[in-house]
């Protein structure tokens, strides 16, 4: 084979034969002191290319190169192969990149960004009431986000990866020389890294479009290299090795079952448009190695050790070629005594803190908080979960971190901070579908537009619309008090709703309801609860829509005093496997239509969650209302009867001045989707004991059992129920936007 560093000549001059032959039969007058240099060994130069998950599999060559002391003095990547040849080139061993790749959460790197229990409590209960998995913007006209993902995590993650090299000028200073393969989505040309931030360069390698917003690096808006340059072998020769390896992860094209839907037909056609390039790099590899990936889909990060265990025996098959470059053990323990004296693993302590991407006083107010991370020992886990926390208040797209070195050559902790493209405002949107049969199917569309920082820094003033079943409009302007936890909160809604009057276990009427008033809350919220003290006034009219009813109508003001904590430490707002989420409610009521006398009222909801295996989790509600030993007016008696309020029973089937609720059951996720198409799929079953009464000495409870299975996309849980109750009571019925 011949090395493309190496100059071969056809002949020799006779000058040259003298030259040679002299200096063969003189001695070295100075051997002792300086013995000959062993002859060069060939420099290698090895290429990993992009293939998501497929890509675990270049750990698994790694690991053969270094079982058969084989070097690699330098590396390109692109994609997942800009991330392991990333990995690699700062020093970590195959073994360590194992345990690190094991240890990431992929669904909640490829999910939101954000995890549920990650965002602040005004976002939870966005999610909660929201469950539409995305939000859209009015920053520059109504748009939606540039990726699926916020990029957070994986932000993250690269950063807590490249910390001890983020003041490094030249990726030729690693322990390996590096360069990563990136496209300009705006340019439409390949980018090659070799220099600046090495956090921006793997990240944007990998920014997969429409996954992950593009990574802004150099004025450049830069997205996943593959789409352009997926083996980058091009970019290799610029090193000029002597011999150039290639590892292909790359998902093969399709046949014709490929172009038998619309997705087959839109990879297949990116696979074609990007095959031309692709051929010619790997024609341009001295050496290829393919493992054998058959089927291993390109976002099964499930499978870690399965994965990377291909890329042995693909190397293996090569050995007879990739063995010529193998060390002897003195040679070889040399060269990792240089590699690793480029590894760098000591932080520095951070002797001041910069924020950068925001407006002056948002990043004093960042500043603030972080501000006691200066002068002490970084830990990488703590400054993740602060960023985290402040990207979980839903104002920017992420936040990542790493050092500098300010003009007095002192170490500064920056925290670069990536605004929204396309928000604040911010409106999240709501499907709500409930059906038992085609003649009682109700529909409801929500929105909530939230405006951020009007009247001052942590201010939001939002409004709600939903039209359809339950139509309504409400505004409330929340106001921090200073750096406190403390805040008011005026606001003001507007609803136009059914309620069913049952008698017997009969429907006999139906009401048409609107409601409408003024309230105002003070109060204290936390990251996972909120409590607030409050008084409301509202008008209330109530009139027969159809059938019969002992009243025809009910109307006056209604003015009463209240008390609400609300607590949400659930791991999802759609379908949660673990964690609790309660509500306690108490009311004063002073004035209420058909009110005999003032009265009290206390309510209480909770609901747990408990994993009882990685897939099986079990749940108990449990949900108990008093109006103590008063009488409620009628329009504020508790109901029992629906979806998950035995959902054998309509709604508002039983009514009184008390109710008891108890629930439990069990669940099983027997699927995991793509985190591009959402959640799990799971089956669930569960027993419901309780009743609605107005005498607790004469409280008549009612059972239900369910069973049924709910499918956790980005548009809502879809869930389809079958219940069965006491005396031949049962439903089927379906649920599109809320479960829970």
């Amino acid at each position: 084979m011949q090395f493309s560093g190496r100059n071969h000549s056809t002949g020799m001059t006779t000058l040259g034969a003298v030259l040679l032959l002299f200096v063969s039969i003189v001695p070295d007058l100075r051997a002792e002191e300086h013995a000959p240099e062993p002859e060069k060994r060939p420099k290698v130069g090895l290429v990993l290319s992009g293939g998501g998950a497929r890509g675990l599999a270049h750990m698994g060559v790694l690991e053969w190169f270094e079982q058969h002391r084989i070097p690699v003095d330098y590396l390109a990547g692109t994609s997942m192969g800009g991330l392991i040849g990333g990995m690699y080139a700062t020093g970590m061993s195959p073994d360590e990149m194992r345990v690190f790749i094991k240890a990431i959460n992929w669904n909640k790197v490829f999910g939101t960004g954000i995890d549920h229990q990650e965002l602040s409590y005004r976002r939870k209960e966005d999610r909660n009431f929201y469950q539409v998995d995305l939000e859209f913007g009015l920053r520059h006209g109504i748009r939606t986000p540039p990726g699926l993902s916020s990029g957070h995590q994986v932000g993250l993650l690269i950063d807590n990866l490249t910390l001890a090299y983020a003041t490094l000028k030249n990726f030729d200073e690693l322990p390996i020389p590096f360069r990563c393969v990136a496209a300009d989505i705006i340019a439409a040309k390949p980018v090659v890294m070799k220099d600046g931030l090495l956090s921006t360069a793997m990240r944007a390698t990998m920014s997969i479009p429409g996954l992950f917003p593009p990574v802004q690096r150099n004025g450049q808006w830069l997205v996943d290299g593959g789409i352009l340059d997926n083996v980058p072998t091009d970019v290799m020769r610029d090193f000029h090795p002597d011999v150039i390896i290639a590892v292909d992860v790359g998902t093969p094209l399709g046949d014709e079952n490929a172009v038998n839907s619309i997705f087959g037909v839109l990879s297949q056609t990116v696979g074609v448009f990007t095959a031309g390039s692709y051929r010619r790099n790997l024609a341009d590899a001295d050496i290829v190695i393919t493992p054998n990936l058959k089927d291993h889909a390109i976002t099964d990060f499930n499978n870690v050790d399965t994965t990377a265990d291909l890329g042995i025996p693909a190397a293996e098959e090569k050995a007879n070629v990739l063995e010529r470059y193998s060390l002897d053990e003195a040679s070889w323990q040399k060269y990792l005594v240089q590699r690793t004296a480029h590894t760098k693993r000591q932080l520095p302590v951070p002797e001041d803190l910069h924020v950068t991407g925001v407006s002056a006083r948002a990043a004093n107010e960042i500043r603030r908080e972080l501000r006691a991370y200066i002068g002490a020992p970084l830990v990488k886990a703590h400054i993740e979960e602060d960023l985290t926390r402040l990207a979980g208040e839903g104002r920017y797209e992420s936040l990542d971190y790493g050092f500098i070195i300010d003009a007095s050559g002192r170490n500064v902790l920056q925290i670069r901070v990536r605004e929204k493209t396309y928000a604040p405002p911010t409106i999240d949107f709501s499907i709500g579908l409930v059906g038992s049969d085609i003649n009682e199917i109700n529909f409801a569309f929500g929105t909530r537009l939230t405006l951020f920082d009007i009247g001052g820094y942590g201010s939001e003033w939002r409004h709600d619309f939903n039209l359809g079943n339950g139509s309504s409009f409400a505004t409330e302007y929340y106001h921090p008090l200073g750096h406190t936890h403390l805040f008011f909160a005026p606001r003001a809604f507007y609803l136009r709703d059914k309620e069913n009057y049952f008698e017997g276990g009969i429907r006999r009427a139906v009401f048409q309801v609107n409601n409408y008033g003024l309230g105002f809350d003070v109060g204290v919220d936390t990251w996972q609860s909120e409590l607030r003290v409050g008084y409301q006034i509202n008008r209330l009219d109530a009139g027969l829509s159809t059938g019969e009813a002992p009243i025809d109508k009910i109307s006056g003001k209604v003015h009463f005093a209240k008390i609400r904590w609300a607590f949400d430490g659930t791991n999802s707002a759609t379908v949660p496997t673990k964690g609790i989420r309660l509500t306690a409610e108490g009311r004063w009521y002073f004035n209420a239509p058909l009110m005999t006398a003032p009265f009290a009222q206390a309510d209480f909801k909770g609901i747990m969650f408990k994993p009882v295996s990685r897939r099986d989790s079990i749940f108990v509600f449990s949900g108990v209302g008093t109006t103590f030993d008063k009488e409620a007016a009628p329009a504020q008696k508790f109901s029992v009867g629906g979806p998950f309020w035995l959902g054998a029973y309509d709604s508002f089937e039983y009514i009184g001045n008390h109710y008891v609720l108890m629930s439990t059951g069990y669940m099983r996720r027997i699927y995991q989707l793509p985190p591009l198409a959402g959640g799990g799929i799971y089956v669930l079953a569960w027993y419901d004991l309780g009743g609605a009464f107005d005498d607790f000495s004469k409280a008549d409870y009612h059972s239900a059992g369910s069973v049924g299975f709910i499918i956790d996309t980005r548009l809502g849980p879809f869930g389809l129920v079958g219940s069965l109750g006491g005396h031949g009571k049962g439903r089927i019925y379906f649920t599109l936007g809320r479960f829970f």
